[in-house]
């Protein structure tokens, strides 16, 4: 009862957010059914590919979810937060890389194959304990945790702010980036992490594991979703949204502004780092591309699109962005960056509070419209 009225409470008068829990709890119902029990040749299954593309959808909103949670209400726009994304996904491709064992190509009982390949002779020690599960899943959330705490207490007790700040975290992830292109550093190099075979004992192509994989990023995303909202509607959320609209005058009425920054930005990046946990599995493949500046940037254009400040949003922004980004990539490949640049300067110029944003704008000129003087009263009305 307690935890009934407390979403009761979260949920009043938001009705995107209900919307938003309501379609994920249906598809978590209907997603398996469809697709471990309807016969392939029915017209309601849903193939496991596409399973495992909805799957990777949802971590991806998760993703612009932890974004909008900084960007949207704290009005920091971070431009790094792909690789708290890609450290998560390396705590669980380390985690999976030691599932293999001796299964590899070289068939090293201890090794992982690129590090035989390599000629090491010893596993790193910062490789120990990611043979044990839940240590992994502490990782994929304590090491973007911790970068984001170091990185924010000197940035945000400097002060640095707006687009210099923006500019430092795509240092930040650059300077990652390299770091993990070389090979010495003992991630694979170029490569990365990949030939995945097992999760937990589960074999990954397995379409019962695929299935629960979309499931747990499913509930990801809706437990992540009332996080944000239970935080955005605290005293601290509201603290942080007059941070973002003023932030000298709450400077001036003696709040640290730093403190809740760094609470919103450590948040932010542990959530995208269970986001790039869950990502992995589903793709089989983490590498230092995931540290790109431009995967960052991508990230902003899906908040931006769905529209910020409301959460949901941000998860409407990202999976319509990465549907059509497998539609463009598909159909027009040399073209899809054109799309998505010309996607967010339409949206910045024409839509600046994104698609939900939107919704009011149209709801007021339909009510504008219908009490417009000399419209035509129904018979009813006329009465």
């Amino acid at each position: 009862m307690v935890v009934r009225s407390v979403l009761v409470d979260l949920l009043a008068g938001n009705r995107g957010g209900q919307i938003l829990l309501a379609v994920l709890l249906a598809a978590v119902v209907v997603v398996p059914i469809s697709n471990l029990l309807l016969p392939a040749d029915s017209v309601l299954h849903v193939p496991t590919y596409v399973v495992s593309l909805l799957g990777k959808y949802l971590t991806f909103a998760l993703l612009a979810l932890s974004v909008d949670l900084i960007w949207g209400y704290a009005g920091v726009l971070s431009l790094g937060h792909g690789a708290f994304f890609a450290l998560g996904g390396y705590a669980m491709g380390m985690y999976m890389m030691r599932q293999i064992g001796d299964r590899g190509v070289y068939g090293h009982p201890e090794l992982p194959d690129f590090m035989v390949f390599l000629d090491w002779e010893e596993l790193p020690w910062y490789w120990h304990g990611f043979d044990w599960f839940p240590f992994a899943m502490v990782m994929a959330l304590v090491v973007p945790g911790a970068l984001a705490l170091v990185f924010g207490w000197f940035a945000f007790r400097s002060r640095v702010t707006g687009v210099y700040l923006s500019i430092i975290t795509q240092a930040m992830t650059f300077a990652l980036m390299l770091a993990f292109f070389r090979n010495d550093m003992g991630f694979g190099g170029n490569n990365g992490l990949t030939d995945f075979k097992d999760l937990l004992g589960f074999n990954l192509q397995a379409d019962g594991t695929r299935v629960a994989l979309f499931c747990a990023s499913a509930l990801a995303v809706a437990l992540g979703y009332l996080l944000g909202r239970f935080i955005v509607r605290s005293r601290a959320g509201r603290v942080l949204v007059a941070v973002r609209d003023a932030e000298t005058r709450v400077r001036f009425l003696g709040y640290r502004v730093e403190h809740y920054k760094l609470f919103v930005f450590v948040l932010s990046a542990m959530l995208a780092g269970l986001a790039g946990a869950l990502y992995v599995p589903q793709v089989g493949i983490i590498n230092p591309s995931e540290f790109a500046p431009a995967a960052s940037i991508e990230i902003v254009v899906w908040v931006a699109v769905g529209g910020r400040g409301s959460l949901y949003g941000a998860v409407l922004g990202a999976i319509l962005v990465n549907y059509a980004k497998t539609v463009f990539t598909g159909a027009l490949p040399d073209m899809w960056l054109f799309v998505l640049g010309g996607l967010f300067i339409a949206v910045t110029l024409f839509l600046p509070k994104g698609l939900v944003g939107t919704v009011p704008v149209f709801k007021r000129a339909g009510d504008r419209w219908r009490r417009r003087p000399g419209r035509a009263r129904s018979p009813e009305s006329a009465l």
